[in-house]
């Protein structure tokens, strides 16, 4: 049984860092392990870039879900 702290954490942080680590072929956790790291060194401003490509993502799904509803 896997920890229902990191099941809560993984399906609410938008699926960028597995979005990331599928397109590189790497584990989504290694991602997310880089992100905090990059985010302690550089104070944070990678944070603004993950709130960017999460919005990004989900409009990319929305307009994809609502492109593909006209048509059925």
């Amino acid at each position: 049984m896997q920890n229902p702290l990191k099941d809560l954490v993984e399906r609410s942080a938008f699926g960028v860092c597995s979005y990331l680590g599928d397109k590189m072929g790497i584990s989504p956790s290694r991602v997310r392990m880089y992100f905090c790291y990059v985010s302690f060194l550089t104070i944070g401003s990678p944070v603004v870039i993950y709130l960017f490509a999460a919005f990004w993502l989900n409009i990319k799904n929305y307009l994809r879900r609502s492109r593909n509803a006209i048509w059925h």
